[in-house]
């Protein structure tokens, strides 16, 4: 079960150590993280800063070697308007010390052409500290559906710079498991699973991504079909965070718990098919 990880937006700014905790006593061996906790309002959890606290970093890589857990995709790394990825390369760094396998982008500027640029310098930046670099689809982003990224893919030429598919997003965005079977499996670097209503019922797509996913079973994603065709070596970052249970007083470790049990379950099934 190590190739299951726990996604920061699952956990709404629960401080790094205590992330890492929580992802090993399900059973999972890998996290996501961000170098700063998001601004949630209220807050649920006492803000922090990885990049600002070197021992809290130190806490964080000796938690993390304690408990056999790894950082497999660093967020933050996003390219906008105006804005010169060059600027992360301290977080570059940072994240290299923290022992960061991948990096995940999106691009919020409009101009897909400046985008490529930007990805590619990145991707050459984080290959030298040894990071390779996703690019996710997301609606409502320049990178927005599973033509576009196979595109950027091709136009950076990479074999480090790969997709990150997030179920919830890949099928809102109109594709479906018939349309990932046709794709390069090489092209392919992570997954995030999550499930939702196939018809939205949050009129604001942003804030129901961030705030009111389902766990797998829960919604109407054909999660099956979808993990059936994806490259069985990925691993699979659970990203359900469900602010609606966190204000209901619902402990995280029996949120996440039912995600991580009902996620083993869809692989089991899988497995047992094939």
């Amino acid at each position: 079960m190590e190739r299951l990880g726990i996604e920061m937006l699952s956990v709404f700014g629960l401080p790094p150590v205590e992330h890492v905790e929580l992802a090993a006593d399900l059973g999972c061996g890998h996290i996501s993280s961000g170098l700063t906790s998001f601004p949630y309002d209220p807050p649920f959890y006492p803000p922090f800063s990885l990049r600002d606290d070197p021992a809290l970093r130190k806490e964080m890589v000796a938690a993390m070697r304690d408990r056999g857990v790894s950082i497999a995709l660093g967020e933050g790394m996003s390219v906008r308007g105006g804005m010169d990825i060059r600027d992360k390369s301290a977080d570059l760094a940072i994240m290299e010390e923290l022992g960061v396998t991948r990096v995940n982008t999106v691009s919020l500027d409009p101009d897909l052409s400046r985008s490529i640029d930007q990805f590619g310098i990145l991707a050459e930046m984080a290959a030298e500290r040894g990071i390779e670099t996703t690019v996710e689809i997301s609606p409502g982003t320049t990178i927005g559906d599973l033509d576009t990224a196979l595109y950027v893919v091709k136009a950076v030429g990479r074999s480090d710079f790969r997709i990150l598919i997030d179920t919830m997003h890949l099928v809102r965005s109109g594709s479906s498991a018939d349309d990932l079977a046709g794709v390069d499996p090489n092209v392919i670097g992570y997954i995030q699973v999550s499930d939702a209503p196939l018809i939205p019922v949050i009129d604001d797509y942003m804030a129901e991504s961030m705030f009111e996913r389902r766990i797998p079973g829960t919604g109407e994603l054909p999660l099956r079909d979808i993990l059936a065709v994806l490259p069985r070596d990925l691993v699979i970052g659970l990203e359900v965070p469900v602010r609606s249970a966190m204000q209901a007083g619902v402990p995280l470790s029996t949120q996440l718990g039912n995600a991580v049990q009902a996620t083993r379950d869809l692989l089991a099934q899988i497995d047992n098919v094939n």
